[in-house]
């Protein structure tokens, strides 16, 4: 297959095996359940840190498991056979979005107490950067935190966080210098237990597998030595961060629109009209090509941003297209996935409509497609 150079040694394939035996036998059968519950339970993060998958990358030292990024890219591609989207977008939330920062930049302390049972599963965490009046313009936040001896004092809101209901602590970002600009944002560690915290979930139209909140912060105190990294070097922190995460649709949308096209492809080749299969009609056929057309392509663009990241190089272009790319094409194909299978295709037990609806957010998430344009113009320098 393309790319199998990325991640086709025995060791990979093994790898992938493991993984892909877990997400069938303990993720997949629970779907429904997880939409009902509007979140995965927090067993499965512990099942999930007891096997070594939330540190897959991670240093040794923390419980990590010291490898490179092909085997976490292996991770999120059979994420996507656990036939809920939400409940892959939280445990991404984790090992993506969550715990980056902290693995890069934060102190011993804070990764022994924090980061450490992270990897195992026995902490949930999310990322509160996201606020009502600042989304994919971060530099927007308004939420403060103030100085207070060793404490910092937090007060503001944030929104569209996922894990709200589940999270034991927060990766949150938050001015601590107003007049410094981007030199003004700090990276804390907030533990969800803190007096002053507080949330409301939010009824989401799809991705219902996940919980996902509105998170306010009322003089909450936690120590200054929850800081991560350096005070005021937040913002550049979160760029890195970012790059992280929106990783996780370009590694994951290929994956899981190939799935989709597969299995629309084998409901055309058994449903007749007008005397012949859907499939054998030319209009159909040609749909089939042009949404294949797409997921190669979209294929490929992950495979180069996969090989940079185990590079160690800088994938901030590549990863910006590609988020572009990859999100247009995952709604292009589910879009299409419904129509082929008609009146079925708009009933929630089909896969197609799940995916309509799920991935609306993919243009959204995670930095906008206007957003992501805007960055990849200034690297371009047009």
């Amino acid at each position: 297959m393309a790319g199998e150079d990325i991640y086709g040694s025995p060791e990979h394939l093994a790898f992938r095996a493991t993984v892909r035996k877990f997400v069938e036998a303990e993720l997949a059968p629970r779907a429904r359940e997880f939409d009902e519950m509007g979140r995965p339970d927090k067993a499965i993060f512990h099942r999930l840190g007891e096997m070594g998958l939330l540190g897959i990358r991670y240093d040794p030292k923390y419980g990590g498991g010291g490898l490179d990024y092909s085997y976490h890219a292996v991770f999120l591609e059979e994420l996507t056979r656990c036939d809920n989207s939400g409940v892959a977008m939280g445990i991404s939330v984790q090992t993506d979005m969550a715990t980056p920062a902290l693995h890069r930049f934060g102190s011993e302390e804070l990764k022994e107490k924090y980061l450490v049972p992270a990897i195992r599963g026995e902490h949930v965490a999310a990322i509160a950067v996201t606020e009502p009046g600042a989304g994919s313009d971060v530099a927007g936040i308004k939420t403060r935190a103030v100085r207070d001896g060793d404490r910092w004092v937090i007060n503001g809101s944030k929104i569209f966080i996922t894990n709200t209901a589940n999270a034991d602590w927060l990766c949150l970002l938050a001015v601590t210098d107003p007049d410094a600009g981007y030199g003004g944002f700090t990276q804390i560690v907030v533990p969800t237990d803190t007096p002053g915290f507080s949330y409301r979930l939010l009824d989401k139209i799809g991705n219902r597998g996940s919980d996902t909140g509105l998170l306010f912060f009322d003089d909450v105190r936690v120590p200054v030595s929850h800081t991560i990294g350096d005070p005021n070097r937040g913002f550049q922190q979160q760029m890195n961060q970012f790059q992280d995460e929106r990783m996780v649709p370009v590694v994951t949308s290929p994956v899981s629109a190939r799935h989709l096209w597969e299995l629309t492809l084998a409901h055309a080749q058994q449903r007749v009209a007008f005397g012949k299969p859907l499939a054998k009609m030319q209009v159909n056929r040609f749909k089939f090509v042009e949404m294949m057309i797409q997921i190669t392509a979209a294929q490929e663009m992950a495979h180069r941003c996969i090989r940079k990241m185990v590079a160690g190089e800088d994938v901030t272009l590549d990863v910006s297209m590609a988020k572009v790319f990859c999100a247009n094409m995952k709604q292009y194909v589910a879009t299409t996935c419904v129509q082929l299978f008609g009146g079925s295709g708009y009933i929630w037990e089909n896969p197609a409509a799940r995916a309509f609806v799920d991935s609306r957010l993919s243009t959204i998430g995670g930095g906008a497609d206007e957003v992501m344009k805007e960055v990849v113009a200034k690297l371009l320098r047009i």
